[in-house]
């Protein structure tokens, strides 16, 4: 008998397992908290690109100020490495475990309730984050569209925080209305993002205004070369840049309890994003510094809209690039979607509050979603009026949560191979024990980079001072009061639970 079964037999409110206490919740505690399996594999896809595209849209392009063109070339090179070995791990943990928690579900059930609440934690700031720098870029791009046809700009009056208001508002709204809508919108907004790609990049070739020896036109520093203008060594730098062509991409578990055939429906959606995905990157990468320049490029803040503009005239690059917009803005829905259900499945099991768990009549987490929009605000808000560069700051942050969040998956994954060997898999990492080596120690060193660069102390404060709050408030009140969520009753078992939902 397992100490779940002993503690519902004898009755009591509360179990002891370890460190941690669950306490016995009423009838309605679940009944309140339901999510609606309405999507397949495409639809999946679509979230997952949804979730990721933006990165060919804005933020990238950081990685060339850090390294140059070819530092951020070689650096793109490794961390598509990573993530091809990391979805892998990810998708048969995933095929194993079809929990909503995702990264944290697969963490407590290697590492126990602590491990589970870090990096629960880690991915919670990862995306909460990501959405508070998706929109950071979207107004960007939003305000610029408007200067170029009005004249007029918020951003120049300081009032960017307008801008970011309108847009978690809508898309609050969005992903509060139902999954299925949410689903169907990503799908619509994926398909006009990578159609916004693909016009650039034949438009690159065609207007002929694609010059590749502006790919290197950055002056070396001494001793150095074109194509690695700042040394080898700021490839390393170059590389939480180059993880934003990817990011996100691993939230596909976070759907779990929202698609159909989960089991095998994770690992192919993941590897249909992760194809794409290189795809996109790769025109990216090459034609957009190759119309504006790397030099030029480096700085921007809207590097796609600076395409557009060099290779068409005046207001017509305005209103194509208009459509820039929507990989952005789809990102902001796709993004929002996973720190809702990330949110949602931490506090339905006790390690946050509660009622952000909570779905209503819609079956969706509408208070995670709005807890997270206001995070995401009061971040820009402080970061942007107290300081310079939000975007890269927060766009860090965001790096170091997910770098954190992958190095501890990785562990989960192997930990999961020896400690649960016989739980069924019904998809295997073809790169097995060694691709998630590969993958932890490569997230290893962009945690490292992000540490070390000076230009985002600031970031690594941010999250020093988040994992220090969180961890006394989980010592103190939050591993009292843990609930037998179906990620909880799965891992408290040992995997002998076999895996439950209400539909």
């Amino acid at each position: 008998m397992t100490a779940v079964e002993a503690g519902e037999k004898s009755g009591d409110h509360r179990t002891g397992i370890g460190s941690v206490t669950y306490v016995k919740t009423d009838k309605d505690y679940f009944a309140k908290r339901q999510l609606k399996r309405t999507a397949g594999a495409f639809g999946l896809w679509a979230i997952g690109i949804a979730a990721v595209v933006s990165g060919d849209f804005s933020g990238w392009n950081g990685g060339i100020a850090q390294a140059g063109w070819g530092g951020m070339f070689i650096a793109a090179i490794i961390v598509y490495a990573m993530y091809q070995c990391m979805l892998n791990s990810i998708s048969e943990m995933a095929s194993a475990m079809p929990h909503t928690g995702g990264a944290y579900s697969f963490a407590r059930a290697a590492m126990g309730p602590w491990g589970g609440f870090f990096t629960g934690l880690a991915e919670t700031v990862e995306y909460v984050m990501t959405a508070a720098t998706i929109v950071y870029f979207s107004s960007a791009y939003a305000d610029a569209i408007m200067e170029n046809l009005t004249g007029f700009s918020f951003d120049n009056r300081g009032l960017q925080w307008i801008w970011w208001l309108i847009i978690y508002v809508v898309f609050v709204i969005v992903n509060w209305v139902g999954a299925e809508t949410s689903f169907r919108f990503a799908e619509v907004m994926s398909i006009a993002a990578l159609a916004i790609v693909l016009i650039f990049g034949v438009g690159a070739l065609v207007t002929g205004k694609a010059d590749f020896g502006s790919l290197l036109n950055i002056k070396p520093t001494g001793g150095n070369s074109a194509f690695l203008p700042y040394g080898v060594g700021a490839i390393f730098y170059a590389m939480p840049f180059a993880m934003w062509l990817f990011l996100g991409i691993e939230q596909l578990p976070l759907a779990a309890e929202e698609v159909r055939d989960p089991e095998h429906n994770i690992p192919k959606a993941s590897r249909w994003c992760i194809f794409t995905l290189g795809l996109s990157a790769l025109i990216i990468v090459f034609l957009n510094p190759a119309v504006v320049g790397s030099k030029a490029l480096a700085g921007s803040d809207e590097p796609l809209l600076d395409g557009y503009r060099a290779i068409l005239p005046g207001n017509i690059a305005a209103v194509l690039s208009a459509f820039a917009l929507i990989g952005l803005l789809a990102s902001v829905q796709g993004i929002m979607f996973a720190y809702g259900r990330n949110l949602y499945s931490l506090s339905r099991a006790g390690y946050y509050p509660a009622f952000l768990s909570l779905t209503g009549k819609k079956k969706t987490p509408y208070w995670g979603l709005i807890v997270g929009a206001i995070i995401g605000f009061a971040a820009l808000f402080i970061i942007a009026y107290g300081g310079s560069g939000a975007g890269s700051v927060v766009l860090n942050i965001a790096v170091w949560g997910a770098v954190l969040a992958y190095l501890l998956q990785m562990v989960s994954f192997i930990l999961l191979r020896k400690k649960l060997p016989d739980i069924k898999r019904p998809f295997v990492s073809p790169y097995g024990i060694p691709g998630a080596v590969i993958a932890g120690l490569l997230a290893f060193s962009i945690f490292v980079a992000v540490l070390l660069n000076p230009d985002y102390r600031l970031a690594v404060y941010t999250m020093v001072a988040i994992y220090l709050i969180a961890t006394v408030f989980f010592a103190a009140y939050g591993r009292k009061h843990l609930v037998l969520s179906p990620e909880e009753e799965f891992a408290a078992s040992g995997g002998k639970v076999a895996y439950r939902t209400d539909d």
